[in-house]
């Protein structure tokens, strides 16, 4: 395990949306490198780029044309270096993201595959024997290439799936078992990319899609045995390289699959979701909202039993947002969203913060899509910097930015929110320091257990090491017995008192304490 994550706190950029260093309107590589003291005054010390490879952008990026080339929009893979570079002179590490699923169809591996004649690239992608064969139960291109086949895509269909072979072999006529020779080359192929980034000094790789690689695998067996040997190769070659998984299984993923980390994604009805952004019949029933009808429990129930199977081989991240999903302020206020992400940074495994949720940036459900975002692109704008022109992201005209920028008089910024100590950005800075200060207890590693936690009751109480931490995102007052002993409060929102052995919590409030001996 990388020694480093035992510490770190993540902070995850959308790079066309974050910091715009040349004036064209789009955020680059040299612009974050121009940020990076601001990063690591949050408390962040490692970063989550998302895919500033060459691409035709018609996924953002997660349609890769060239893995090893940085898209010239972004910059230059000299850049891309030089940011490696200065991020670990102030102590930051930087993950890229990996997309080994699936590459864009004009990747010159597809280039080749779909020729009709033969070559050594015929099998690294995903083809069935003739174009009149078309299995319903696959997502398949249909007779739009001269290849006399059809090809399986990931999703969109510019995105051609990468052929890493067939658990279980239905048609035999042209699915390969994941030992065929170029199925193999397609897992050697992508260690050459990783050792290519990390021989340039990236830290290791957040893994898109990652349980998708083995085709009929319910179980994921075969993906995971991937992953395994990926890991091996890791722990010989590049011992300090990290790998965080979007697979939210953490059995399969950090158990079997050999992940460090793995995410607990935002699936509807599951824990995460419950807690953030869950509703139903037009109804907010998130934990965190402020009405009250949300269930703890849903989250605990499914969180605790995969914590402690997991506890010795990795560490379940958990996040604010990210740019597949809504901010919560779609749905939670601002005190909703502070109890949010305290109870986020003082929960165990690796955190990670989206940019821009630090001060509690819009989502913009009434933009258009921008390359293959759609609902997901009212997370993805520009991050507001100052008060000024564009929010401070870019001296570009207004026509021309990647994004719009939030319209709104009241938009929050970097610059009216950091002198405010009540101010959501000062609670994240606040927070994680905290947690850093006290990372034995509050870190990755440290003790969890649940105190209090009942089905559609409040608060949420639950002890860290020697801390305590209750939570009552709702509109209302509560109280639980807790037989514990209060020696100082080291963070609070709202009404909040441990007396006689009955800890009050007022309206949307929060507490952190250390307990006595």
């Amino acid at each position: 395990m990388p020694q480093w994550l035992k510490d770190a706190v993540f902070y995850e950029i959308y790079p066309q949306s974050f910091y715009d260093s040349n004036g064209d309107g789009i955020g680059d590589i040299n612009g974050i490198t121009e940020k990076l003291d601001y990063i690591k005054s949050l408390g962040c010390n490692a970063i989550w780029m998302n895919p500033c490879y060459d691409s035709p952008f018609m996924d953002a990026g997660y349609d890769v044309r060239d893995y090893k080339k940085v898209a010239p929009r972004y910059g230059t893979n000299e850049d891309l270096e030089n940011l490696f570079k200065v991020a670990h002179q102030k102590g930051i590490k930087i993950l890229l993201d990996l997309v080994p699923g699936h590459t864009s169809d004009t990747h010159p591996w597809f280039t080749e595959s779909k020729k009709p004649v033969k070559n050594e690239m015929s099998n690294r992608y995903i083809w069935t024997k003739s174009v009149w064969d078309a299995p319903p139960q696959y997502r398949m291109m249909v007779g739009i290439t001269d290849r006399d086949a059809n090809y399986m895509v990931n999703y969109f269909c510019s995105q051609p799936a990468l052929n890493y072979g067939f658990h279980e072999i239905t048609h035999p006529e042209w699915q390969l078992p994941c030992d065929h020779p170029d199925c193999l080359a397609t897992v050697e192929a992508l260690k050459d990319i990783m050792r290519f980034w990390l021989d340039k000094g990236c830290d290791g790789f957040r893994v898109d899609m990652a349980d998708s690689l083995v085709k009929n695998d319910d179980e994921k067996v075969a993906t995971a045995r991937i992953w395994r040997g990926i890991r091996e190769m890791l722990d010989k070659e590049y011992p300090e390289a990290a790998m965080v998984s979007e697979w939210c299984h953490p059995v399969r993923s950090l158990f079997k699959g050999g992940f460090h980390m793995d995410f607990y994604l935002d699936h509807r009805g599951n824990g995460y979701s419950t807690l953030f952004r869950y509703e139903v019949d037009g109804e907010d029933r998130s934990f965190f909202s402020k009405n009250g009808k949300g269930d703890v429990t849903v989250f605990t129930e499914e969180y605790v039993p995969n914590l402690k199977a997991t506890r010795d081989c990795g560490y379940i991240s958990m996040f604010t947002s990210n740019h597949d999903i809504p901010r919560m302020t779609k749905n939670l206020d601002e005190t909703a969203r502070r109890l949010a992400f305290c109870t986020i940074f003082t929960m165990p495994g690796v955190p990670f913060l989206y940019y821009g949720d630090e001060i509690g940036m819009r989502y913009q459900e009434e933009l258009t899509s921008k390359e293959g975002g759609f609902s997901r692109t009212g997370s993805r704008t520009p991050m507001q910097w100052t008060n000024g022109k564009n929010l401070g992201f870019s001296t570009a005209d207004k026509e021309n930015l990647y994004l719009p920028v939030d319209s709104m008089p009241n938009a929050p910024t970097v610059e009216n929110q950091q002198d405010n100590p009540n101010s959501i950005f000062n609670t994240v800075k606040d927070i994680i320091k905290i947690r850093h200060d006290n990372n034995s207890d509050l870190g990755p590693d440290g003790d969890f257990k649940v105190l209090y936690a009942q089905r559609n009751k409040y608060p949420f109480v639950y002890q860290r090491g020697s801390f305590v931490v209750g939570v009552n995102p709702s509109a209302n007052e509560t109280a639980v017995e807790l037989d514990v002993k209060q020696e100082e409060v080291a963070y609070q929102i709202g009404d909040a008192k441990l007396e006689n052995g009955k800890l009050t919590l007022g309206a949307q409030s929060f507490i952190l304490f250390k307990t006595a001996e």
